[in-house]
C-alpha cells in the first residue's frame, strides 16, 4: 500500500514536469535568439531517456511481475498487450487534436519580436494550449505512476517530460502573445496548460487504487512504457531534428540513453 509521502513526492514531481511549459514562455519572452543545438540536443536527450527507461527498466519490470503471477506464458502476453495499448491510448490521442493546432511543431524564441496582429490568433492560441493539455494528460500519468513504483526512475521520467514541455510553452506563449500583446496573459496560459499533467497523475491514481492488485499494475507499467515510446519517436525526435542538425539530435538520443544506463548501473537498479 503506497503511504502519503510516495503519494506526495510522485505527485510533486508531476506538477513540476507539467509547470514546465512555463519556461518555455519564459524563453520565448526574454531570451532570444534561440539555441537551435542546445534544444535540438535537449529534445533528443529526453527521447533517449524515455526509451532506455521503457525498454529496459519499466517493460521488463512489468513483464517480470506479470509473469510471477501469470506463468511465463500469459504474463509475457499480458505485457506485450499492455505495451501496446499504451501505443494505442496515447495514438488516439494524438489523431484526435486537429494539426492545425498541433503543440509539436517547432517554435522560436525570436519569433517573440513581431508585434501583436490582430485577436484572431486568440483562438489558435488557446487552442495549442489545450492541445498540449491533452497530449500532457498522459504524460503525467506517466510521470505519476512511474514515480510512485520506482522515486528514482520517476526523478528521471520527470525531467524528461520538463525537457519535452519547454518547446511546448513556446508554442502556446507565440500565438497569445501575437492576440493579445500580453506577455503576462501569455505566460499565464503556457503555465496553466502543464496543469493537465497533475490532473491526469491524481484522476488515474482516483480510477486506478481502489482496484490496484499486482496484475494491474503490471499492466500499467507496461502501458506507461507504450505511451513513453510514442511520444519519443512521435514528438521528441522528430522535433529534434527539425531545431537542429540530425547528427545534433542523435548524438542526445544516445547521451540520453548513456546517461540513464549509468546512473540505473550506480544506483543499482
Amino acid at each position: 500500500m503506497m503511504n502519503s509521502d510516495q503519494l506526495l513526492y510522485a505527485l510533486l514531481l508531476t506538477l513540476g514536469a507539467g509547470l514546465a511549459t512555463g519556461i518555455g514562455s519564459a524563453i520565448a519572452f526574454f531570451a532570444r535568439p534561440t539555441n537551435k543545438r542546445l534544444l535540438s540536443f535537449a529534445l533528443g536527450l529526453s527521447g533517449g531517456v524515455m526509451i532506455y527507461v521503457s525498454f529496459v527498466e519499466l517493460f521488463h519490470e512489468a513483464q517480470l511481475g506479470l509473469q510471477g503471477v501469470h506463468g511465463e506464458q500469459l504474463g509475457g502476453l499480458l505485457t506485450v498487450v499492455a505495451f501496446f495499448l499504451g501505443i494505442g491510448l496515447i495514438g488516439v490521442i494524438d489523431r484526435l487534436v486537429p494539426s492545425i493546432e498541433n503543440p509539436h511543431e517547432p517554435h522560436r524564441a525570436e519569433e517573440m519580436d513581431h508585434k501583436p496582429r490582430n485577436a484572431k490568433l486568440m483562438r489558435m492560441g488557446l487552442m495549442t494550449a489545450l492541445a498540449i493539455a491533452i497530449h500532457n494528460f498522459p504524460e503525467g500519468i506517466a510521470t505519476f505512476m512511474t514515480a510512485l513504483e520506482d522515486p528514482t526512475l520517476g526523478v528521471a521520467i520527470a525531467v524528461a517530460v520538463a525537457i519535452h514541455n519547454i518547446p511546448e510553452g513556446v508554442a502556446v506563449s507565440i500565438p497569445l502573445y501575437y492576440a493579445t500583446g500580453n506577455r503576462g496573459k501569455a505566460f499565464r496560459l503556457s503555465l496553466l496548460s502543464g496543469l493537465a499533467e497533475p490532473a491526469g497523475a491524481l484522476l488515474a491514481w482516483w480510477l486506478l487504487s481502489p482496484l490496484l492488485t499486482p496484475t494491474l499494475l503490471g499492466c500499467t507499467l507496461a502501458a506507461v512504457a507504450g505511451i513513453m515510446v510514442f511520444i519519443s519517436i512521435d514528438e521528441l525526435l522528430p522535433a529534434a531534428r527539425e531545431y537542429g542538425e540530425a547528427h545534433t539530435a542523435i548524438y542526445g538520443v544516445v547521451s540520453g540513453m548513456a546517461v540513464m544506463a549509468i546512473s540505473l548501473l550506480l544506483l543499482g537498479n
